[in-house]
């Protein structure tokens, strides 16, 4: 019994390390696909400058861009021109600037901007 208890012993340490070494090539993994990631987002920041040149030339804005408010969308509405967002039901949209009549410019989550009624908007 002695030395099966010393075999016992050690035989748990061998396989901690091997453990340990399949954390760190996951770990090595998972620092690949953050690499992978900052190419998409960089991808996404020049589709969102583009969008945004879009809409300073669609809507003639030469004002700063603020968030005014957040809103969340009450319904799902297509869009009937380019200049109107679509929408879809529980979209959070950032409200950017507020127009004559029952429309605002809003922002989604894309980058793309246009006109929402103010009617399909849940304001916090």
């Amino acid at each position: 019994r002695g030395k099966d208890e010393k075999y016992k012993v050690r035989m748990p340490k061998l396989w901690m390390v091997r453990e340990y070494k399949d954390k760190r090539k996951s770990i090595d993994d998972v620092e690949r696909n953050i690499f992978k990631l900052k190419k998409s987002s960089e991808e996404k920041s020049k589709k969102m400058e583009k969008e945004e040149k879009f809409f300073r030339e669609t809507f003639m804005y030469d004002k700063e861009i603020r968030v005014l408010a957040t809103a969340t969308a009450g319904c799902s509405v297509p869009s009937q021109r380019r200049v109107d967002l679509p929408v879809t039901a529980g979209e959070q949209l950032d409200v950017i600037d507020a127009v004559q009549g029952h429309a605002v410019i809003c922002r989604n989550s894309q980058g793309r901007y246009g006109y929402v009624l103010v009617e399909h908007l849940n304001f916090r």
